[in-house]
């Protein structure tokens, strides 16, 4: 079947047998074996780790490459777009799922956990607890200052959502056909999530050098870290999409009509700046 025959109405492609599930799951099983061994203190936990996650890159590089050929040669019909969309909607409904568990676990622990074991009750328990917020908890002795939301967090709030306007004009830039612009404000987009990623990595030194807070820092300190870290990782992640279809516009991919890649990255990045608004006014504000 030809090229044109895969791409034409009524047709999805099916792709030729491959290597690389195969590869990724024997990554993945490699990286589950490195964990264990990493959490026993084996000696070989690390390098284990190490391989898996070596193998996972080429596996990552390989298969996407794979993709992008394909889409290059205009394999993909509008079914398989419709399937492309549908399955990024789907999976950026599994991170919100995500990230409201974590969510859910500081808002339990704050408006019922805390309270309740500062009720009368359980003054036989923990006679000296009190049911403030921020707490360390019944069992921590280490007081510890929170991170207070007009420094570091306003600053990442503000470039997150500039973050968002320079990405939107890329978008409408690539509609318009203007590459060099679309190049332009995509790389500022790419910086500004990195200058964010770079204050909160300051901001972590700043909490555990000079605040005492840490992720062993009772509920607070564990929610903290838990809900900022994984969306920092999420960050990261985004950045890395971004700049695959930076190097992507820059070698002439892409067109007004046919630029899904780049439609899925910029979902992904206004969905983690979504997240950071919550989490600025949850977890920093209230």
């Amino acid at each position: 079947m030809s090229a044109s025959s895969h791409s034409a109405p009524g047709h999805y492609f099916v792709p030729q047998p491959s290597i690389w599930p195969i590869v990724g799951s024997t990554a993945l099983l490699i990286l589950a074996f490195g964990a264990v061994g990493t959490m026993n203190k084996l000696s070989w936990g690390w390098p284990a780790l190490a391989v898996g996650f070596a193998i996972l890159f080429v596996m990552l590089f390989g298969w996407f490459g794979a993709v992008i050929k394909e889409s290059e040669a205009r394999l993909y019909g509008k079914n398989v777009d419709l399937s492309f969309r549908w399955s990024m909607s789907w999976f950026i409904f599994s991170e919100v799922m995500f990230f409201a568990a974590f969510f859910g676990a500081l808002g339990f622990a704050r408006m019922h956990s805390v309270p309740d074991l500062a009720s009368i009750d359980s003054k036989l328990l923990w006679p000296n607890f009190g049911g403030a917020w921020p707490t360390t908890g019944p069992f921590i002795d280490s007081p510890f200052t929170p991170m207070g939301a007009w420094g570091i967090p306003a600053l990442n709030t503000a470039l997150l959502l500039t973050s968002g306007i320079t990405l939107t004009i890329a978008h409408h830039a690539m509609l318009a056909g203007q590459r060099q612009k679309l190049i332009i404000w995509l790389a500022a987009t790419i910086l500004l999530g990195c200058v964010f990623l770079g204050f909160q990595v300051y901001e972590y030194i700043h909490a555990y050098r000079d605040l005492n807070l840490k992720l062993t820092s009772g509920i607070f300190g564990s929610t903290f870290f838990m809900l900022t870290g994984f969306h920092g990782f999420h960050v990261t992640i985004g950045v890395i999409m971004l700049t695959v279809v930076l190097v992507r516009c820059m070698r002439g991919h892409f067109d007004a009509k046919h630029h899904f890649a780049f439609e899925a990255a910029a979902w992904y990045w206004h969905f983690v700046d979504v997240v950071w608004l919550g989490l600025f006014v949850v977890v920093y504000m209230l």
